[in-house]
């Protein structure tokens, strides 16, 4: 098993999806919400200059090739590319704000994170989401707004999940010793990554989600599992 040391962490950096949020949601809800109000809301917001940003990278990275027709290819693909995410973000965050979307986190991650808050611990959150989707997701949640409990939001601008700099250059942000971080992910290769940057790692293993554990990590079916395997309160 990797990564079995005892420094007890002082910072919790969470993935979202099969972390603290169900996989169903993300991919049964926000992404067929977003797939339906895309094409209005580029007509609606063209003089965005986040939608023109957006427009401009997807031309870039797909030369030739229509616009709304690579939009489609990479949502069709659940691709993770920065130019998707933020207009996705923003179709989220109409539907957020209009009361037609609500997150339903598990029932043991508000309970958790607000123990680990209390006892100084440093929570911060890492998806490939757009930092503003991540907001929405914990903003307009069935136990309200819990974003006052996050220090930090990072997406991909730190780079891919799958790839060791992006711990490497999120640590280095936040002045953090990644001795000291504790990354929980469902994904093994996140996992792996954030390992070779020196981070504490912990695989959360959802049976709701039919996440398969890996024998190679420490793993736990949910937040105070995890609390438990490293110290942490493990919340009410």
């Amino acid at each position: 098993m990797q990564n079995t040391g005892s420094n007890t962490p002082r910072v919790v950096l969470l993935d979202i999806e099969g972390t603290t949020l169900p996989v169903a949601f993300v991919h049964k809800v926000l992404f067929p919400y977003a797939r339906t109000h895309l094409p209005a809301l580029l007509v609606q917001q063209s003089d965005n200059p986040v939608v023109r940003q957006a427009l401009a990278e997807t031309a870039q990275l797909a030369p030739g090739v229509p616009v709304a027709e690579q939009l489609e290819r990479w949502m069709d693909a659940d691709a993770k590319v920065a130019p998707l995410k933020s207009l996705q973000g923003l179709c989220w965050e109409q539907g957020y704000r209009q009361g037609e979307l609500v997150a339903d986190l598990y029932a043991d991650v508000v309970p958790a994170l607000r123990a680990w808050k209390a006892e100084g611990i440093t929570l911060a959150v890492y998806s490939s989401g757009s930092e503003a989707a991540q907001k929405l997701i914990y903003g307009y949640t069935e136990q309200g707004d819990v974003t006052p409990l996050f220090s930090a939001f990072f997406d991909l601008k730190m780079g891919g999940k799958r790839e060791a700099a992006s711990y490497s250059a999120i640590v280095g942000k936040a002045g953090w010793n990644p001795a000291d971080v504790l990354f929980l992910s469902d994904v093994v290769a996140e996992l792996a990554a954030a390992a070779q940057a020196g981070l504490q790692v912990c695989q959360i293993a959802r049976p709701q989600d039919g996440t398969v554990a890996d024998a190679d990590y420490r793993v736990a079916a949910s937040l105070p599992e995890a609390a438990h395997l490293f110290g942490l309160p493990e919340g009410a």
